[in-house]
């Protein structure tokens, strides 16, 4: 009889405890190396279910480098002064750079004995120049098509402005010298987008600073561009109308009218090379 109760107790104790004990075999069996296996204890009850951790949060990733890049002029590159109807020119303005028109085909100013001097090509209502104005059409949009621009006050005079894409309230002015700054980043792209007019003062300046370039500044206008006497200004003028120069304005870039003309009157135009 007591044989047979401490057999009963035996198979008792195999039953409550044996898928424990084999739990803990195979724990052991999966180990590979040095591992630890959790004593066991009857007597401990179970966790209960775990309280749901929150998923945490993705951010975007920053980064410093400028992802704006320049607008691709194609053809038009090659031009200093492009215009669509007329360009007139009075006085010793000299063009580095192609000069030309298309669809019109009228350029007077440049002549044998004045001063005028093109280091470049005249196009006058051809082929190249019609072109380029395609190229110009596409470098427009391309310009007033870029995202998220930062918003600009009416006038940026007296402003130090970093790269990046920029949008005017309506016009845009320049009084007195407005500064850019590359950022010590040589291809650092400055783009403007001006919905109707743009217009420098006086003896304004456009500064770079800071490996800033003029092959990569763009000013985006929605009608046409007057930079006024002795104004110094950098960069590529893509105007829908006209472009005028004031008496000994210089440009270090580009003034490319889409549909109007371009007025020169004893300027500097120096098309920039990347």
């Amino acid at each position: 009889m007591q044989r047979t109760t401490q057999m009963l107790k035996t198979s008792q104790f195999f039953h409550a405890f044996a898928p424990a004990a084999l739990m803990a075999m195979v724990v052991l069996v999966g180990c590979s190396g040095v591992c630890s296996v959790p004593a066991f204890n009857a007597a401990a009850p179970r966790p209960g279910p775990s309280a749901p951790q929150p998923i945490p949060s993705i951010l975007p990733l920053s980064c410093t480098e400028n992802p704006v890049t320049g607008v691709p002029l194609g053809t038009a590159a090659s031009f200093a002064v492009l215009a669509a109807s007329t360009v007139t020119n009075s006085g010793p303005t000299i063009v580095s750079g192609n000069l030309g028109v298309s669809p019109g085909s009228a350029v007077t100013g440049f002549g044998p004995g004045n001063g005028q001097v093109v280091n470049g090509s005249i196009h006058a209502g051809d082929t190249t120049a019609a072109q380029a104005q395609l190229d110009l059409t596409t470098a427009f949009n391309n310009a007033a098509g870029r995202p998220n621009p930062t918003a600009l006050p009416a006038d940026i005079g007296g402003t130090v402005i970093t790269p990046g894409v920029y949008n005017a309230p309506v016009s845009l002015a320049i009084t007195g010298n407005v500064t850019l700054d590359g950022q010590n980043n040589a291809s650092s792209v400055f783009i403007f987008q001006i919905p109707t007019t743009l217009t420098t003062s006086t003896n304004s300046s456009v500064t770079l600073i800071n490996q800033a370039g003029a092959c990569n500044v763009f000013w985006e206008v929605g009608s046409s561009a007057t930079l006024l006497t002795a104004s110094l200004f950098n960069g590529t003028v893509l105007a829908a109308a006209s472009v005028s120069l004031g008496t000994g304005v210089v440009v270090n870039g580009r003034v490319l009218a889409q549909s109007g003309a371009v007025t020169l009157l004893s300027n500097r135009v120096t098309a920039p090379t990347p």
